[in-house]
């Protein structure tokens, strides 16, 4: 890694005056291996020619970018750097679930220049870093979408009922349920239907 303070930073923002702005105030807090991008796709080009950045600053609302699958890709494809997201507004749940990915922090673009420096120098020495008063919410857990049907053959499933009497409770044929109890297990990423009963429980799903 090259520059005065031995990182390299991508800055990747589809506004020109901020890009240019950070960069410029960066550069003269002694960082001089900057590179700056207008979108995700050009942001991953960048990685793929240079290798990975010391740090990434990400905007969340880029061209390109699809939610926290596009931050964990940048996450993945920055292997050995580091990320944080880089927004004028973010949802605590967002923050939470991006650091949940593997981002390093948050720094607001409302940060004032004097912090920002410092905000970026905490984080390449391994903080997570967030502004002060910020405070991420425990982002809600994962639950599969099972249709009505599906939650009422679970119910059974956790009495222990097997699919005859299933099927006779829910006025279905046998090999219907049986479908339900496959796309149930499907769903939940069961090995079979104890399994999806002990997922269902943990997921605290009705």
């Amino acid at each position: 890694m090259a520059g005065t303070l031995g990182a390299s930073l991508l800055i990747a923002d589809d506004h020109q005056l901020i890009r240019d702005l950070v960069a410029t105030h960066l550069r003269a807090q002694g960082f001089d291996e900057i590179k700056t991008v207008e979108s995700f796709e050009t942001a991953r080009a960048a990685i793929a020619s240079h290798g990975s950045f010391s740090l990434v600053l990400l905007d969340l609302s880029m061209p390109g970018i699809h939610g926290m699958e596009s931050v964990a890709t940048m996450i993945a494809e920055n292997a050995g750097g580091r990320l944080a997201i880089f927004s004028g507004q973010a949802q605590p749940e967002t923050v939470a679930t991006a650091l949940a990915r593997g981002a390093s922090g948050f720094i607001p673009k409302s940060t004032p220049a004097h912090e920002l420096a410092e905000a970026i120098r905490r984080i390449l020495q391994g903080e997570i870093y967030l502004p002060e008063g910020f405070d991420p919410v425990t982002p809600r857990p994962w639950q599969p979408e099972l249709t009505p049907r599906e939650r009422e053959t679970l119910g059974y499933l956790r009495d222990g009922l097997m699919n005859k009497e299933i099927a006779l409770r829910m006025g279905l044929s046998e090999v219907t349920v049986k479908m339900h109890v496959k796309s149930i297990c499907a769903k939940l990423n069961a090995r079979n239907r104890t399994h999806a009963v002990i997922l269902a429980s943990a997921m605290m799903l009705d």
